[in-house]
């Protein structure tokens, strides 16, 4: 079963390409919204590592951390 992004993760993806300025938060944004349209998408490497750099900051939003979170919950093993 090819995962995607869900509603909520979506909507908190989208809004943090709006209100964001840090690339790294960004990109795992938006790989994020990527593979809420196209499921079959995987995160690369690079949207990976910055999906992992945002949960691990304190100062990052809770927006931003949903959609990171999905953004690495759809890495290929």
């Amino acid at each position: 079963m090819k995962k995607g992004t869900g509603r909520t993760a979506a909507r908190a993806a989208s809004k943090v390409l709006r209100t964001s300025t840090s690339s790294t938060v960004k990109r795992a944004a938006g790989s994020a919204l990527t593979q809420s349209k196209a499921p079959r998408e995987r995160t690369s490497a690079a949207a990976a590592n910055a999906a992992s750099k945002v949960l691990r900051d304190a100062r990052t939003s809770k927006a931003a951390k949903t959609a990171a979170a999905s953004t690495l919950a759809q890495r290929q093993k």
